[in-house]
């Protein structure tokens, strides 16, 4: 990958503009680690690029410039400054420049404005290596205006001290506490995309420490964060978080999220709750509080039906036998025989279920 990306940027050169990646990729190539998002900032402007690279441009709904080539995306932006930011958020005005130094003056943090050139030198004007080098997270500029600016750097900050364990600039880390409040504009789109992958992070524990010890709990509207179990699954977290009618969830998250929190009292080991739930549910439930999903698995695999389907009689042979086609009296018998089987008062054989059902309603 990394020849085709010096042959992109080398494609710009050519053409008399400068570029450089720049960003998550840069950083993580100095730590040895592989990053398939490759950014990169140009002198050149967006017309200049489409006459270099032609169709194989494309504009994305954020503004920047896709790049496929050699069935790699690269996202392309030229050289500017942002100015007069708009709902903590969003810039207002954005300015082509001509200077390198004043386009990584609007990214965030040291270790995101680290330049490789296409001779696969670093250009690093404000010491983003040395805060790498001391695992620091160090924001460009004062922080809390860069904060009031765009609240995701909030979040940002602590999903990188999560994921990279590092830790944070005291000036930084003064400023999230005291800008925390920003927090309530951010949209709950741009907070769960943060949060998950936080809470996806094997370093999940520092994270939620650092949301604590900061206060980010309250405008994140992240109820028992103080408890949380940590589980195997995401779904597992958000469950715990009474947040399923504050951030946006699809139905068949609502419905296991749902599921989880009914089963807070129960008994899981109780066959009627571990035929009446799906496996997934009853082992995310587990976990939560603290048993190990592997018994709750082995015993719901071990009961002898799972569903009305695995009964040895149908509806139709039931109705048969009564001699009656009366939906809600067949529905009756097939709970009674489902609760008996469940029980192990009956065995689910085909010939004892006819002789019960016989011998009791005939």
């Amino acid at each position: 990958m990394l020849n085709d990306i010096v042959e992109v940027l080398k494609k710009i050169e050519n053409f008399g503009f400068k570029a450089y990646v720049v960003g998550g990729f840069v950083r993580d190539f100095y730590r040895n680690c592989e990053n398939p998002d490759i950014d990169i900032c140009t002198s050149a402007k967006p017309s200049d690029l489409r006459s270099i690279f032609g169709e194989n441009i494309s504009l994305d709904q954020y503004g920047s410039l896709i790049l496929n080539y050699k069935e790699h995306n690269y996202e392309i932006t030229t050289f500017r400054k942002e100015s007069k930011y708009l709902d903590n958020r969003h810039p207002m005005k954005v300015k082509y420049v001509k200077s390198l130094k004043t386009d990584l003056k609007r990214r965030d943090f040291t270790m995101n404005a680290i330049c490789l050139t296409s001779d696969l030198n670093y250009i690093d004007i404000y010491h983003g290596r040395e805060d790498i080098n001391n695992h620091l997270i160090k924001m460009i500029g004062k922080p809390e205006k860069r904060l009031k600016e765009d609240s995701l750097r909030i979040l940002r900050a602590i999903r990188f001290a999560t994921t990279l364990d590092f830790n944070l600039d005291e000036n930084l880390s003064l400023a999230i506490s005291q800008s925390k409040h920003l927090l309530h504009n951010l949209s709950y789109f741009y907070k769960k995309r943060e949060l998950e992958k936080i809470f996806l992070s094997p370093n999940i524990s520092k994270g939620v420490k650092l949301i604590l010890d900061l206060g980010l709990d309250i405008p994140l509207e992240l109820k028992n964060l103080d408890k949380l179990v940590i589980t195997t699954t995401l779904i597992g977290i958000w469950a715990q978080l009474d947040v399923v009618d504050v951030y946006p969830f699809n139905k068949a998250e609502i419905y296991i999220i749902n599921s989880i929190k009914k089963l807070e009292e129960k008994d899981l080991f109780d066959v009627h709750i571990l035929y009446n739930n799906q496996l997934i549910v009853l082992k995310i439930a587990a976990e939560i509080r603290k048993i190990d999903p592997k018994l709750i698995e082995d015993k719901y695999n071990n009961l002898p039906i799972h569903s009305q389907k695995d009964m040895a009689v149908t509806y139709q042979e039931i109705g048969t036998l009564i001699k009656d086609d009366n939906a809600e009296k067949i529905n009756n018998i097939i709970s009674e025989i489902e609760h008996l089987i469940l029980s192990e008062k009956l065995e689910n054989k085909h010939d004892i279920l006819i002789n019960y059902i016989t011998s009791k309603y005939n």
